[in-house]
Parts: C-alpha cells; structure tokens; sequence
C-alpha cells in the first residue's frame, strides 16, 4: 500500500529538483487550458465530430513529418496497433465529446470537469493495474465524486436548452470523455513505455483521425464553415494537439500518468481566464466552490497529497 511519499515526485537522475520537466507542465496547462475556447469557436459551424477529426487530421499533419526527419518511422508502423488504440481513447472519442459538451457548457465548466481526469485515472489503476488506493486516496474518490454531483446537480435535465442540447447530456459527455483519457493513460504506461513521446503523440492522432474519419464525413455540415471557424481549427489542431501531446507523452516518460494527469488542476485556471476575457462568460461562487472540491478530492487520489497518520508510542 502507496503513502503519500511514495508518491512524491522524485527528483531527477542527477538529484536535482522536478525543475526539469515544470516548464513543461505550465504550457501544457496553458495551451490545453486555450483549447476549450479554440474548440468552442469552431464547433458552432463544423459540429462535433467533424471539429474532432478536423483537430486530429491537422495535429497528425503537423507531427508526422517531424516523425519522418528523425527517422523514427519504423517505430511508427511497429506500433500501429495500439497506436490506434490511444488514438481513439486520448483523442478521437474525448475531443468529439468535449467539442459536444461546448455546444451546451461554457468554457470554465467543461474545463473543471475536466479536472477529474487524474480521479478517473487512478480509478483505473485501482482496477486495472491493481494499484489498490490507501484509506487517504479513497475518501479522494469519494470527495472528488460528490464534487463533481454538485457542480452537475443545476445541470442533471435531459431537456434541450437555447442551444437545442441538453445540459445533462453534455455532463455526462465530459465523463467519457475523461474516463477515456485515465484509460489510455495507463494503456500507454504499460503499453507504451520507451516509445519516443514524438511517435506516440504522432501515431495517436493518426488513429484517432482514421477512427472518426467515416462519422465525420458522414456529418460534414452543410454550408462551408467561415474563416474565425477554420482558423481556430488550425489553432487547436496544431498547438493544443499536436504540441501539447509532445509535451503530453514527454511527461508521461519523465513523471508517470498520475502525476501528468494532474495537469488538469491548472488547466481550469486557464480555461476560466481566457472565457471571461475572451467570450465574457460568467464564473459563479458555486462553481469556484465544487471545483476546488474536486481538486482536492483528485489531489488525494492521486496520492500528491495525504492525510497525516497517527502513529503508536
């Protein structure tokens, strides 16, 4: 059984502080923090699935050639396999549902949801790679739950909104969308470990395009989507896709996915920043409340933090 210093980041090979892979952390904080408005744009004329494809098709153009300069093709096609397999559970199905909860939710509530990534991630190890949680991590599932009930409860109706989707339905899409990145975390720590982060980046927005190739072609709207739609494509496709999983698939390397995934701690602070000034979306009390909640609750499942033990004279 892990205690909260077993699961302290470790300091590198050379001893010196996580100073190493910080600055990584930060940006991709910042620039996954700018996709849920990068997305809120381009979703209102491409639709959901067709914005998540168009995302994937865009980051793979922008990867794939790195992959090839540095000769790291063979690793590409070696792992084509599971490659889809991440695409599809990192990429394809979670882009296509946020892009979908965005019709519905604003920017800062997506975002904190979103949060519970690492929750649902150490779910999953509990689970399936039979990291078995201590008392401490258990109460953070449980508080990290009741958080999320919360924020939802205002938003548990089925029935269609001004936007003509219900807001129930886009909650419960977040979920999936973050059940399946905790999933595809592990897969890629047991599946994937030693593979360069620029190949598994690159080969899971191949598989994750070729997945949604056929429902997005079958969605394709109607009328020609305008300019601020495409450009905000190309922004999400090329910096919050296909940089940000270089950074993504780095850290995975350096620190392991719990402590990657706690990335979606300081995605919100982002997110909710860039829609007040940008979209000039309103921040409740109640919704700074439940997600500091859910932070917290993440937080201890994770392991980063820890409820200090009483120990016998």
């Amino acid at each position: 059984m892990s205690t909260p210093a077993d699961n302290a980041i470790p300091a590198s090979p050379s001893g010196t502080q996580p100073r190493r892979w910080l600055p990584d952390f930060i940006a991709l904080a910042a620039i996954w923090g700018g996709s849920f408005l990068l997305m809120r744009i381009s979703v209102v004329e491409f639709g959901p699935v067709p914005t998540a494809a168009m995302r994937l098709v865009i980051a793979a153009a922008f990867l794939l050639p790195m992959v090839w300069l540095r000769g790291l093709a063979p690793q590409l096609t070696k792992h084509w396999g599971k490659m889809i397999v991440v695409g599809l559970l990192n990429s394809g199905i979670p882009f296509a549902c946020f892009a979908f909860a965005l019709l519905s939710l604003t920017t800062g509530l997506s975002s904190i949801l979103n949060a519970t990534v690492p929750m649902f991630g150490a779910l999953v190890a509990w689970l399936w790679l039979k990291d078995k949680p201590d008392s401490s991590r258990i109460l953070g599932l449980v508080l990290g739950f009741a958080g999320v009930a919360m924020l939802a409860w205002d938003k548990a109706t089925f029935k269609p909104d001004a936007s003509g989707i219900a807001p129930g339905w886009a909650v419960l899409s977040c979920m999936l969308a973050c059940i399946c990145y905790a999933i595809a975390a592990s897969y890629t720590k047991r599946y994937l470990m030693g593979v360069p982060s620029i190949v598994t980046a690159a080969g899971s927005q191949v598989g994750g395009a070729l997945g949604l190739a056929l429902p997005a072609a079958w969605l394709w709207p109607a009328r020609m989507p305008g300019v601020p739609a495409w450009l905000a494509l190309l922004g999400v496709g090329i910096v919050c896709t296909g940089m940000a999983y270089v950074l993504f698939f780095r850290l995975i390397e350096k620190v392991g996915p719990p402590r990657t995934l706690a990335v979606t701690f300081v995605i919100p602070v982002f997110a909710i920043c860039y829609g007040v000034v940008l979209l000039g979306e309103v921040v409740t009390p109640w919704m700074i409340f439940c997600g500091l909640i859910i932070i917290c609750g993440t937080a201890l499942s994770t392991g980063l933090i820890g409820l200090r033990r009483k120990h016998k004279a």
